[in-house]
Parts: C-alpha cells; sequence; structure tokens
C-alpha cells in the first residue's frame, strides 16, 4: 500500500514510518523543511514538503496514494486538523482508501477505566479536538481514530522526560507535577507505531481505539523510577506545575488517568509488549 504519512520525524512519527516499511508499506511522508525531507529520505520514505493547511494541495497529495495516517496535531487548536479532515473527507470520502487520524487519551478527563464509548470531560487544551474527530468519523470515509495515552520511548523520552528534567527542592529531592498520585495512561512508541500499521490494514473504520499498554503508573512511582533508591521525590503543587508548564499543558498532565486497550486487542489483534515506563525510566538510571 502507498501511505500518506503527516510528520514523519520526532519520537512517533519516526517509529511510525519505521513500522510501515518493515510491514511493506510505501511511504509518502509529508514534512515541513528541507532538514525533515532528508531525515525521512535516509529512512526509506518519498519526501515531499508542503503546508498540511493548504486543503487544494493536500488533496491532490491524498489522490495519489492508496491510505494515509495523520500523526500531525497541534495543540494549540483545531486548524490543523479541520484542514487535514477537509482534504480527506474531499480525496478519500467516495473509496474505501482507509485512513487513521491522531486523537488523545487527555480528552475523556480523569477516569479509573477509560473505554472509548464513555464520556469525553476534556481539558482546555484538547477540547477543540471534537469539532475534526467527530467530523471525520461521521463521514463516508473508512476512518479510524487512535487516542493514545501518554507516549514515551527507550529511556523514557517524550513527555516523561519533564518529570526527569523537574526542579529540585534543597535537599535535592526531584518535586513531582502536582501530588503524584494522579496516574498517567501509557504507551510505548514502538507499540504505538503498530497500532497505527494494524488500524490501517485491519480497522473497518467509523471507529475509536485507545493507545493504552495497560500500564497506568503514578507519577510518584515514575519519580521514584527516576531517582532511584539513593534519591528522593516530594510533591509539587498544581501552581507550580502551572508556573513551570503552562496552565493548559499542566492540568493535562493533573488528570487521574487509567485505561487498558482492551478494544484495539480484541478487535485488531493487537500485543503491546514493551516494557513498562517505570522499567524504562529505571533502565536509564543505570
Amino acid at each position: 500500500m502507498r501511505v500518506l504519512l503527516t510528520r514523519g520525524t520526532g519520537l512517533i512519527g519516526t517509529a511510525t514510518l519505521a513500522a510501515l516499511l518493515d510491514s511493506g508499506h510505501e511511504v509518502v511522508a509529508v514534512v515541513r523543511s528541507s532538514e525533515s525531507a532528508a531525515k525521512v529520505s535516509a529512512a526509506g520514505a518519498t519526501a515531499v514538503i508542503g503546508d498540511l493547511t493548504d486543503r487544494d494541495w493536500l488533496g491532490a497529495q491524498l489522490r495519489h496514494v492508496d491510505g494515509a495516517i495523520h500523526l500531525a496535531t497541534d495543540n494549540a487548536g483545531p486548524a490543523l486538523d479541520d484542514a487535514v479532515v477537509d482534504a480527506v473527507i474531499t480525496a478519500f470520502g467516495p473509496t474505501d482508501k482507509p485512513y487513521v487520524h491522531t486523537g488523545g487519551i487527555w480528552v475523556w478527563g480523569s477516569a479509573a477505566d477509560i473505554s472509548e464509548d464513555d464520556a469525553q470531560n476534556p481539558p482546555a487544551i484538547t477540547a477543540w479536538r471534537a469539532g475534526p474527530e467527530g467530523r471525520i468519523l461521521g463521514s463516508d470515509v473508512k476512518a479510524t481514530l487512535i487516542a493514545p495515552g501518554i507516549v514515551y520511548g527507550p529511556g523514557g523520552h517524550g513527555i516523561p522526560s519533564l518529570l526527569a528534567d523537574g526542579p529540585r527542592d534543597a535537599s535535592g529531592a526531584l518535586e513531582l507535577i502536582g501530588s503524584g498520585e494522579q496516574h498517567w495512561t501509557t504507551v510505548a512508541v514502538g507499540d504505538l507505531a503498530e497500532l497505527y500499521v494494524i488500524a490501517l490494514e485491519r480497522s473497518d473504520g467509523h471507529t475509536t481505539y485507545i493507545g493504552a499498554n495497560g500500564q497506568n503508573p503514578t507519577v510518584r512511582e515514575l519519580g521514584e523510577a527516576i531517582v532511584g533508591s539513593s534519591g528522593s521525590v516530594t510533591s509539587g503543587t498544581v501552581e507550580s506545575a502551572h508556573e513551570r508548564l503552562g496552565e493548559a499543558f499542566a492540568d493535562a498532565l493533573l488528570l487521574d488517568q487509567q485505561a487498558r486497550g482492551t478494544k484495539a486487542r480484541s478487535e485488531l489483534g493487537w500485543e503491546p509488549n514493551a516494557r513498562s515506563l517505570v522499567a524504562e525510566l529505571t533502565a536509564a538510571r543505570g
């Protein structure tokens, strides 16, 4: 299958590009710079430099592929996703071409066992997602929405690295984001990349899958994995998290969320098997 991929660089994009190629697909990666074009070309993709908010241009690119995966979301608002959804509906609507759109776990708000059909209660940073996601799932496109948990790479790279880079108090204790009692729903980037490919290949569309490996550590557990037995952690405050990370982003990281990703396992045969985030952070400590 010839697949158009947006944002084929970075943590998730690099892994998804590799997973697509490993599965025998040809990848056309839309990038914004010559530097990014060189990276995806070196990885084995065909690079196309362009603007995803240009609906006509993107629609023309989509008409020459057999499917697409959209990774390049923007938490600043819906403009990018609205443009991509418009282009996909125009190019793919009358066809059976599969399309995979990226959402996120935060839209469900705090909950102890999140499933795809639960009512959403998004924090401000992701409240905009309902618009473009509802439009693409309600269209005649064979569209699948993947809602990843907090994504981590080898050594805990990604959002979890914000913990390791956090401030220390006078005694050297690592300050947590909030009290540390909140759970984070997690997924390893390699497992998530496999889910994108499986959804492209197997999903019947018009549905959502949560990308979560079932490991839901507390922020305190993650902090303790970072510092080890020779270090210590201390609770932070909402105010300190807001000051350091910005109110909207911090409020998302203060959510108390747990999910298992059961639907993707049962319907698509997805089998996340990477080691947990706690294990990654422990290993990174050396």
